[in-house]
């Protein structure tokens, strides 16, 4: 363990203290103060050390512990502190060199154990604190959840989720108490749930099975239209996949989607790589709350939502990544605040169907450099009893890097 290491971070299991090892025991023999839940803290009886319960929100709690630096603190977690735990929390907080965390096999390698399945191979999500609506990302046909709970409640709406979204007959295991005396299996179907609970304390093992009406999202840009709600504001797939090509998505990075519409870029953005983030900026009240529920319903219900005309609502937000501008380019100050905004080697990205708006880009292309694209898209719509092709209007796409 590292000597300057102030904080530990000890994973329980359900066996409590016997589960651990002496370095953790000792850890906690040592410990001038206990910080944890209820349950945890109430499983480690009779000893001298300051005790402190989490609070809400829980920066507060870090406030607290930082006040007490340079006493041997011991926080207690559940299981693997660094998967959806509060270790995560803490090196927010705290250098690494600060904590020494001790992690015991969580819910999901318990789970994966019990169930013969591999973790690499599934997804793993929590909804502890979190919006069913991030289940909607993950369903799909022949895919593996593995689900931290919220509560008892939980697998009764993961149930009811999956039928919504048209797989009923997906197999549910909710395991009960992994790894202690009172540990249980519950098997079921979607359909067949009901109203049952389970313990306050489970995990949900989802194995899903597409019915005939199942909603279907691919992982690739470009989203079915008819998915999205919107009243004509829409980014069609063909252009939308064409857009995020551009704008490169990337692990933990921040979109700007100024002038959202519907939200369709925004909500790709977030779907196409893990941990980004997105602001759909948008002045219509309308179309903000139809972006929420095509966020919810793409699974994506993060998504910050401002209301508001841009430029003037982009101050305050934190620097993007990229930038997209569906609409707008022509208004005084957009682009320039976009682009100052921009951090080094971001993108800024900006769709036109209209002259002025191509006499824009044309200029933004020669003071920036970067490439101009024309997306023209037609489809084969009934003619009669024929066939014949509809033209979209066509879209001049600009796309730069910032160096």
């Amino acid at each position: 363990m590292n000597a300057a290491a102030w904080i530990s971070v000890i994973g329980l299991g359900e066996e409590g203290l016997a589960g651990l090892s002496p370095e953790a025991r000792a850890a906690i023999e040592g410990a001038e103060v206990l910080v944890g839940g209820e349950r945890h803290l109430a499983l480690v009886p009779g000893r001298g050390a300051e005790r402190l319960t989490w609070r809400t929100p829980l920066k507060d709690t870090m406030a607290d512990i930082a006040a007490r630096r340079g006493k041997r603190v011991v926080v207690l977690a559940t299981g693997d502190p660094m998967w959806f735990g509060v270790g995560v929390t803490l090196a927010k907080h705290f250098p690494a060199d600060a904590l020494a965390i001790m992690p015991r096999a969580g819910a999901f390698s318990l789970a994966a154990a019990r169930l013969g399945w591999s973790l690499a191979d599934t997804a793993t999500i929590t909804l502890h604190g979190r919006k069913l609506a991030l289940l909607n990302a993950h369903i799909a046909p022949g895919a593996r959840l593995l689900i931290l709970s919220e509560n008892a409640e939980t697998p009764r709406q993961v149930a009811a989720a999956l039928v919504a979204r048209g797989y009923p007959d997906s197999a549910i295991t909710v395991l009960e108490h992994m790894g202690g005396p009172a540990e249980r299996r519950v098997e079921g179907t979607a359909a067949t749930w009901g109203d049952r609970f389970a313990a306050e304390l489970n995990t949900i093992a989802v194995a899903c099975v597409a019915g005939p009406d199942a909603v279907v999202l691919p992982n690739a840009p470009g989203l079915p239209d008819a998915l999205f709600q919107h009243d004509g504001q829409l980014t069609k797939r063909e252009v939308r996949a064409a857009s995020l090509a551009a704008l490169m998505p990337l692990p933990g990075q921040t979109l700007w989607d100024v002038g959202s519409g519907s939200g369709s870029i925004a909500i790709e953005w977030m779907r196409a790589a893990r941990g980004a983030r997105a602001f759909a900026i948008e002045r219509s009240t309308n179309r903000c709350r139809a972006i929420a529920r095509n966020a919810a319903f793409f699974g994506v219900p993060d998504l910050k939502i401002v209301e508001g005309r841009a430029p003037d609502a982009l101050d305050g937000l934190p620097a993007p990544d990229a930038v997209f501008i569906g609409g707008g380019i022509v208004r005084p100050g957009l682009h320039e605040a976009c682009w100052h905004a921009l951090r080094p080697g971001g993108r800024l990205v900006a769709n036109v169907v209209t002259v002025e708006g191509e006499v824009a880009v044309a200029r933004l292309h020669a003071t920036f450099g970067g490439t101009l694209t024309r997306i023209a898209v037609s489809r084969a719509d009934p003619v009669g009893e024929l066939k014949g092709w509809r033209p979209f209007m066509p879209v001049t796409q600009f796309a730069a890097v910032k160096k």
